[in-house]
C-alpha cells in the first residue's frame, strides 16, 4: 500500500508541479507517444494482412470445385497483367444462368463485353494518364466493384463479361471464395528480409522512448532533493520517480492512441497501391496490443529507475554535477561481440527453422544495441581530444565534456536506425544483383505475349494486330509443338516427351546462347540433369492432334546452352529441340502453343502498355511481360516499396523526436542561457553552439553507423550467397537525410532560443 501511495504521489507531482511540470509532461507524453504511433502501427499489420487476404480468399475461385447438380454455375478464367510498374489482376466471367454467382463486390450479372472495375481502375481510366490502358478489355464499364471485393481501396482489378469460354479452357465454379492450402512456408531469402526489416524498424522506437522518458531529468532530480530533505528515504523516492514517469508513459499512451487514429484515416493511401488498405482494416492484434500497453509503462519505469542508480540524490542537492568517471569500454562490447558470434552460422547459409530465425533476430538486435552502447563511449574519448576554436564551438564542445550523456541520447536511435537500414539495403541490392545475372537479353526483343493458345488465334493473326500497336518496331513468333519418339505408342505425357520449338534464329536467341545461325539450323538446349535427345532419332510431332508428322533429328544438331534468365536455365527442366523454319523440310504441323517477341521503341511512352492493350483485344487471357522480368525482381520491388514507406516513417518519428528533444534541452537551459545573452553572448554564437553540441554526436553516430551498417550488409549477403557488394550511394543518401533530418528539426526548435533568453528568463523561484 505504500508503495502505491508513493507512486500516486509522484503523479500528483508531475501534474501539479506548475507551467514547467506540465510542459515537461507534455515532452514526455509526446516523446512517448510517437513511439507508441510506431509500435501500434507494427502491431496492426498482422490484422491488415489477415482482412486483405479474407478478402481476397471470398472472391478466389476453387481449380477443382465439387459442383452440385441442379445448381447455378458460371465459367471463369483469370486474366493477369500491368499497368506500368502496377499489377493488374482480373476475371472473364460467363455466367450460365440468370443465377450464376456473383464476386464480391459485384451487384449485376456482365453481359458480353460488359466491364466492372475497381474505383481505383476507374479513375485510372478516366485520367490522361491511362491512355494507355483504355480499350484493353473493351470500353462498356458497366459499374464499380465494391470494397468487400478488394483488397484494398487503391487495387487495380476488374471483371470481364464473355460468351466465349468452354469447360475445356475455363473454371466451371458454383460459389465464389475458398481457403488456399497451406504452403511449405515463405521463402527463406524473403524471411531473412523481413525479419531485418522488423528488427531494423522497431529496434530505434524503443530507444526514442527511453529518451523521451528522461526529458526534465535535472529538474526532476532537484524536486527528488527536495523531498529527500523533508524525510523521504533513498527508496520511497525513486518511487515518486517512478510515478512521474508513469503519468507521463500513461499520457503517451493517450498521445500515440490519437496519433494512431489519425494515421489510420490516410495510412492506407500513403502506402504503394499493391500494399493498399481500408481504415478499417489498421487494427492493433489485441495480443500485441496489450504488450504495448503493459511494456511501454514499464520500460520507462526501468529507465527512470536505471537512470536514478546513477544519481546519488542527497537532501542538500545532487551529485550529478560532480566530475564524472570516464566511461569503460571492454563491457560496452559484450553486446557487439555476442550478437557477431549469433549472426557467424549465417555465413554456412540461411536456416529457416525457428532456432535459425530466432538467432538472427538475436544476433541483429545485439549488434545494434551496441551501436547505442559504444556511441557514448566514442563522442566522450572524442570530444576530451577536441582542440578550441571559435566561441560557439569552444561552448558546444565544453558542454559536452561536462555532460555529453544527453545529446548522445537523441543521437543513438538515428544511428541504430541509420545501421539497420544500411544492412537492410545491401541486403535487397545484394539479392537485387543476383537476380539481374540470370536476366535474359534484351538487346533484340524486349517484351513477349506468353503461352497463346493458337486454337483461339492463329499466329498470323497474333503477328499483325501486335506490329499494328503503338511503339512496336517488330515482331517475332516462337512455334511449339509436343513431339513423341516415333517408337512410343504412349499419349503425349511420357517421360520422353520433347518440346520442339520453331523461329527465326533471332527469335531462337532468345531461348539459348546460340553461335552462328542460319535458316536449317538445328539446336538442341540441354539443362543441367536433362538428358539429350540421340541425334537420328525420329519424332511423332503433333502427337495427339489432328494433324501428326514425322521429323528426324539430323546429326548436326548443335549442343548449346539455356540462355541466361530464360525458362530452361532453371534446374529440373528437359530439353528441348530449336529449329529453323527451313529445317522442318516444309512440314505443316498445329502448334502447340505460340509466344510471340516483341521489339520496343524506347522512344514511344509505354510502348510495352500499348502492347497490353493490342494482345488483349485480341485474347482478353493474354499475358505481355516485359523479357527481363523474375519472379524474384517482382518481389523485391515489393520489399523496396515497403522499405521505403518504412524508412520515411522512422525519418518522421526521428524528426519529431528530435525536434521534442531539442525544445527540453532547451527548457532545461533556459536560465544558463538567459545569463550568457546577459553578459554580452550573441544568440547567433548560441545558435551555433546548439547545432555543434548536436553535430558532433551526429557525425560520429553516423561514421559508426556506417561501419556497422556495412559490416551487418555483408553477412547477409554472404548468408544469400551473393557477391559482396556496397551501395556507396544509397548509403550516403540514407545518412545524409537523416543528418539533414537532425539539421532541420534542430533550427526549427531555435526560434525558441531566441524566447528562453530573453531578460525576463533570468527570474527564479
Amino acid at each position: 500500500m505504500r508503495r502505491l501511495s508513493d507512486l500516486a504521489l509522484g503523479v500528483r507531482l508531475s501534474v501539479g508541479g506548475g507551467r514547467s511540470g506540465w510542459v515537461r509532461l507534455a515532452l514526455i507524453a509526446v516523446g512517448v507517444g510517437l513511439g507508441v504511433t510506431m509500435l501500434l502501427l507494427a502491431a496492426s499489420i498482422p490484422t491488415v494482412l489477415d482482412a486483405r487476404e479474407a478478402r481476397a480468399q471470398a472472391r478466389s475461385v476453387a481449380e477443382a470445385q465439387e459442383l452440385t447438380v441442379g445448381e447455378p454455375s458460371a465459367l471463369t478464367q483469370e486474366v493477369r497483367s500491368m499497368y506500368r510498374e502496377d499489377p493488374l489482376v482480373g476475371l472473364v466471367i460467363q455466367p450460365e444462368g440468370e443465377d450464376a454467382p456473383l464476386p464480391p463486390g459485384v451487384e449485376q450479372q456482365l453481359a458480353p463485353g460488359d466491364v466492372v472495375v475497381s474505383p481505383a481502375l476507374a479513375d485510372l481510366l478516366a485520367s490522361d494518364g491511362g491512355a494507355a490502358l483504355q480499350g484493353r478489355w473493351g470500353d462498356r464499364v458497366v459499374g464499380t466493384i465494391g470494397d468487400e471485393g478488394l483488397t484494398g481501396p487503391e487495387e487495380l482489378r476488374f471483371y470481364l463479361g464473355t460468351d466465349g469460354l468452354t469447360s475445356a479452357t475455363a473454371t466451371r465454379i458454383q460459389s465464389f471464395g475458398w481457403a488456399e492450402p497451406v504452403d511449405d512456408g515463405p521463402d527463406p531469402v524473403m524471411l531473412l528480409l523481413v525479419l531485418v526489416g522488423m528488427v531494423v524498424l522497431l529496434l530505434p522506437v524503443g530507444i526514442f522512448v527511453s529518451t523521451a522518458v528522461r526529458f526534465g531529468s535535472e529538474n526532476r532530480d532537484r524536486r527528488l532533493a527536495a523531498l529527500r530533505l523533508v524525510g523521504a528515504d533513498v527508496r520511497m523516492t525513486r518511487r515518486i520517480a517512478a510515478g512521474e514517469t508513469l503519468a507521463g508513459a500513461a499520457g503517451g499512451l493517450v498521445v500515440g492512441g490519437l496519433l494512431f487514429l489519425a494515421i489510420g484515416q490516410v495510412a492506407g493511401s500513403a502506402v504503394p497501391p499493391s500494399m493498399s488498405f481500408y481504415p478499417q482494416d489498421l487494427r492493433p492484434a489485441p495480443v500485441l496490443a496489450a504488450l504495448t500497453v503493459v511494456l511501454v509503462p514499464a520500460t520507462t519505469v526501468l529507465v527512470t529507475l536505471s537512470a536514478l542508480k546513477q544519481v546519488l540524490v542527497e537532501p542538500l542537492g545532487v551529485v550529478r554535477r560532480s566530475s564524472e568517471r570516464r566511461r569503460r569500454f571492454w563491457w560496452r562490447l559484450v553486446f557487439p561481440v555476442l550478437g557477431v558470434a549469433l549472426l557467424f552460422p549465417l555465413a554456412g547459409g540461411l536456416d529457416d527453422s525457428l532456432g535459425g530465425q530466432v538467432m538472427v533476430v538475436a544476433g541483429l538486435v545485439l549488434v545494434l544495441v551496441g551501436v547505442a552502447l559504444v556511441l557514448p563511449w566514442l563522442v566522450e574519448a572524442t570530444v576530451h581530444r577536441l582542440g578550441g576554436g571559435t566561441v560557439a564551438w569552444d561552448l558546444a564542445v565544453r558542454r559536452l565534456q561536462l555532460d555529453s550523456g544527453t545529446a548522445v541520447r537523441a543521437v543513438s536511435g538515428i544511428a541504430v536506425s541509420v545501421a539497420g537500414l544500411i544492412a537492410l539495403q545491401g541486403l535487397v541490392g545484394a539479392i537485387g544483383a543476383l537476380t539481374a545475372e540470370t536476366q535474359a537479353d534484351t538487346r533484340t526483343f524486349q517484351a513477349m505475349v506468353l503461352d497463346i493458345d493458337p486454337d483461339r488465334d492463329a499466329p498470323e493473326t497474333w503477328t499483325r494486330e501486335l506490329a499494328g500497336a503503338e511503339g512496336v518496331r517488330g515482331v517475332g513468333t516462337l512455334t511449339s509443338v509436343w513431339a513423341l519418339p516415333a517408337e512410343a505408342s504412349r499419349p503425349a505425357s511420357g517421360a520422353d516427351d520433347m518440346s520442339i520449338e520453331s523461329g527465326t534464329c533471332q527469335v531462337l536467341a532468345q531461348e539459348a546462347q546460340l553461335g552462328s545461325c542460319k535458316d536449317g539450323d538445328v539446336f538442341v538446349v540441354v539443362p543441367d540433369g536433362a538428358t539429350a535427345p540421340a541425334p537420328g532419332e525420329t519424332y511423332v510431332l503433333g502427337a495427339g492432334r489432328d494433324t501428326e508428322s514425322r521429323w528426324t533429328l539430323p546429326a548436326s544438331a548443335e549442343t548449346v546452352a539455356p540462355s541466361k534468365g530464360g525458362i530452361s536455365a532453371m534446374g529440373g527442366m528437359p530439353a528441348r529441340i530449336l529449329v529453323t523454319p527451313g529445317a522442318l523440310d516444309g512440314i505443316g504441323v498445329d502448334p502447340g502453343s505460340v509466344t510471340v517477341y516483341v521489339t520496343l521503341d524506347p522512344a514511344v511512352p509505354d510502348a510495352l502498355d500499348h502492347v497490353r492493350t493490342a494482345a488483349a483485344q485480341v485474347d482478353p487471357v493474354a499475358y505481355t511481360t516485359p523479357i527481363d522480368q523474375e519472379r524474384v525482381a517482382s518481389i523485391l520491388g515489393n520489399v523496396r516499396q515497403a522499405l521505403l514507406v518504412g524508412t520515411v516513417a522512422l525519418l518522421v518519428l526521428i524528426g519529431a523526436s528530435m525536434l521534442v528533444n531539442v525544445i527540453e534541452q532547451l527548457r532545461e537551459r533556459r536560465q544558463l542561457l538567459a545569463v550568457l545573452v546577459a553578459f554580452g553572448t550573441r544568440r547567433r554564437t548560441l545558435s551555433g553552439s546548439v547545432l555543434f553540441q548536436l553535430a558532433i554526436p551526429v557525425v560520429l553516430g553516423l561514421a559508426l553507423a556506417v561501419v556497422t551498417g556495412s559490416g551487418l550488409a555483408l553477412a547477409l549477403q554472404t548468408a544469400v550467397e551473393a557477391p559482396p557488394s556496397f551501395d556507396w550511394q544509397g548509403v550516403g543518401v540514407t545518412a545524409g537525410a537523416a543528418a539533414l533530418m537532425v539539421l532541420l528539426t534542430t533550427a526549427a526548435g531555435l526560434p525558441l532560443l531566441w524566447h528562453l533568453t530573453r531578460p525576463g528568463a533570468l527570474r527564479s523561484e
